[in-house]
């Protein structure tokens, strides 16, 4: 379908049927169907649904809430599962960076919150990621002063190392990983968060402390177990592997058998 939108311009737009879930926190939710008779291809999905809730606004209905900040593929906030996918069918971004050229025209889309017991619904797209929150409080973070960005110089990170902190630090705790695990879990969220700080030298002295802390935080807050089967590193939009899954196992069970060694006055074998 395409649309005149200015003298001597054209601007290709798309006849689109939505199901967006309705729901009020605590009460049952339900789709409701609506349709948008001219989205330009150019726009992303977010601007699709701020379409969309102008529509219902000049008609005198409730818009759809949903969560929303930068735009620009930083912040996180852009919880959306688009045709039962986290972020939408394209792999490596989130839902504010999908345009609407990906989609056809006259096709039916359907847009659901997150599926997460640890994440339930505020109101209609919009969830209470308040769980990551409560992981990041438990050990995100580093207790001592540290002062500015230090001169590179200063403290020698090898390369590997500095390189794999910082991939880590990618997350953006968006809970992608979360709504697309079937068990619901946040090992890679919280294996991001635990890798990216313990690699590093100023996270070293607390990163027992930081595993055991954010795991029990993790499991409190009511997220799944994790039994490997890939779903988040596939809808991960940063790109984070299953990689931090195996060294957060590693830094928790080091960090509990130390632990153990030190409460029992045990000697650990070859000194470690």
């Amino acid at each position: 379908m395409v649309k005149e939108n200015a003298p001597g311009g054209h601007d290709a737009t798309l006849r689109l049927t939505l199901r967006v879930w309705r729901q009020r926190r605590g009460q049952p939710g339900a789709f409701e169907e609506h349709t948008l008779a001219a989205v330009p291809t150019s726009a992303s999905f977010l601007e699709m649904m701020d379409l969309l809730n102008e529509q219902l606004v000049r008609a005198g209905k409730e818009p759809f809430a949903f969560d929303h900040d930068c735009r620009e593929g930083i912040c996180g906030m852009c919880s959306m599962t688009i045709n039962g996918m986290p972020h939408g069918p394209l792999p490596g971004v989130t839902t504010c960076q999908l345009h609407m050229r990906n989609f056809r025209d006259g096709e039916t889309i359907t847009v659901e919150p997150w599926r997460a017991r640890a994440f339930p619904v505020l109101r209609d797209l919009a969830v209470d990621r308040s769980g990551f929150d409560k992981v990041i409080q438990a050990g995100g973070f580093i207790s001592v002063r540290t002062g500015s960005a230090p001169e590179a110089n200063t403290l020698p990170v090898p390369k590997p190392v500095a390189d794999a902190a910082m991939d880590a630090a990618e997350c953006i705790g968006c809970g992608a990983c979360v709504a697309s695990c079937k068990n619901g879990s946040a090992m890679l969220f919280v294996g991001a968060k635990v890798t990216h700080l313990n690699l590093l030298p100023q996270g070293a002295p607390e990163a027992d402390r930081r595993a055991v802390a954010m795991v029990r935080a993790m499991d409190d807050a009511g997220f799944g177990n994790c039994t490997n089967y890939g779903e988040c590193q596939a809808h991960c939009p940063k790109g984070i592997t299953l990689d931090v899954i195996a060294r957060l196992n590693r830094d928790y069970l080091g960090a509990r058998l130390r632990g153990f060694f030190a409460s029992t006055g045990k000697p650990r074998r070859g000194g470690d």
